[in-house]
C-alpha cells in the first residue's frame, strides 16, 4: 500500500508540468549513449511516448557519428574532422545519408512506434524542408540556412512524432545535399516550429564549474564569463552555441541534459529541480 501511495504521490507531482506543457512542442536532439546502448534506447522511447500520450508535442532529431565513423573505416573511407566537425566528402555523405537515414533512422521510428508512440522518419531532405550551404572547408558538411516549417506543423498537428535525420538539401540544383551537425540541425528546427524547449542529450551531466559541480541555470551573460574563464570549453562549446541559437531562434529555454541517466526526459520535463543544465537568456 506505502508504495502505490508513493506511486500516487509522484503522478500528482508531476500534475503541474503536465499542465503547463500540455500542446507544447519540443525538440530533442538524441544521441550518446541514449541512442547506442539498449536498455538506455528502451527508456528514452518510453519516455517519448508517454509525452506524446499526455499532450505534449516531441520532435526529435539523431545523431549518429559514431556509427557513420565505424561503417566508414569497414568502406575503407576515410573520417576527417575538423572543429569537431566532420570533413564530408563524396563517399563520406553517401555513408552518412545510408547510415542516418538508411539505419539509425528507422530504427528509433520501429522503437517508438513499439512503445506506443507515432512515430514517422524524414530527413531536411523531404519536400526540401531543410536546406543548407556549406560550412568552409569541410565539403558536404553544411549548416542550416532555410527551414520550412509546413511539413513539420502538418505532422505534429496530425499527432506524428517527427524523427529527423540530419541531412539537409542544397540552394543548388541537382546538389546531393549536406551532412548537418545534429545539434545545429535540432536548433534551426526549433527555431522555425516555435518550441518550446530543446534538449541537447549527451553523455555529460550538464555544464560544469571547474570543481565538476553541475551548474544547473546559466543565462547568456553568464555562459559568455564561463568560455572566457575556460570553464566552458572542449567539446562543450558545441553544445553550449547550440543552445544560445536555438534562444536567439525565439526558444524559451534549452538544456543539456545526461541521457546516460534512465528516463532522463521525464526527470527533466515533470520535475522541478530536474537534472540538467538550463540555459535561458
Amino acid at each position: 500500500m506505502q508504495t502505490k501511495t508513493h506511486t500516487v504521490h509522484t503522478l500528482l507531482d508531476a500534475l503541474p508540468y503536465i499542465r503547463r506543457f500540455y500542446g507544447e512542442t519540443i525538440v530533442i536532439k538524441y544521441g550518446g549513449a541514449a541512442q547506442t546502448e539498449t536498455r538506455l534506447k528502451d527508456s528514452f522511447a518510453r519516455d517519448i511516448a508517454l509525452l506524446s500520450l499526455v499532450g505534449m508535442k516531441p520532435v526529435i532529431v539523431h545523431g549518429g557519428g559514431k556509427s557513420i565513423t565505424e561503417l566508414s573505416e569497414k568502406l575503407g573511407v576515410k573520417a576527417e574532422f575538423k572543429n569537431g566537425l566532420r570533413v564530408s566528402d563524396r563517399e563520406s555523405l553517401r555513408v552518412a545519408q545510408m547510415v542516418l537515414r538508411g539505419e539509425i533512422n528507422a530504427e528509433i521510428v520501429s522503437l517508438l512506434n513499439d512503445h506506443g508512440a507515432k512515430a514517422i522518419g524524414v530527413s531536411g531532405k523531404d519536400g526540401a524542408f531543410v536546406k543548407a550551404t556549406a560550412v568552409e572547408g569541410l565539403g558536404y558538411t553544411g549548416e542550416p540556412s532555410e527551414v520550412s516549417s509546413d511539413l513539420l506543423l502538418k505532422l505534429i498537428n496530425d499527432r506524428f512524432v517527427p524523427v529527423i535525420a540530419p541531412i539537409a538539401a542544397s540552394l543548388e540544383t541537382g546538389h546531393p545535399g549536406f551532412n548537418i551537425n545534429a545539434d545545429a540541425m535540432a536548433s534551426a528546427i526549433a527555431g522555425a516550429i516555435r518550441a518550446k524547449k530543446v534538449i541537447f542529450m549527451t553523455d555529460t551531466p550538464g555544464v560544469l564549474d571547474k570543481e565538476k559541480n553541475l551548474l544547473r541555470s546559466l543565462n547568456t551573460a553568464q555562459i559568455a564569463a564561463l568560455k572566457e574563464d575556460g570553464t566552458i570549453g572542449g567539446g562543450m562549446i558545441p553544445k553550449v552555441n547550440s543552445a544560445l541559437e536555438a534562444l536567439d531562434y525565439g526558444v524559451d529555454k534549452a538544456h543539456i541534459l545526461d541521457g546516460r541517466v534512465e528516463h532522463a526526459l521525464l526527470l527533466e520535463i515533470f520535475t522541478s529541480e530536474g537534472i540538467s543544465t538550463e540555459i535561458t537568456k
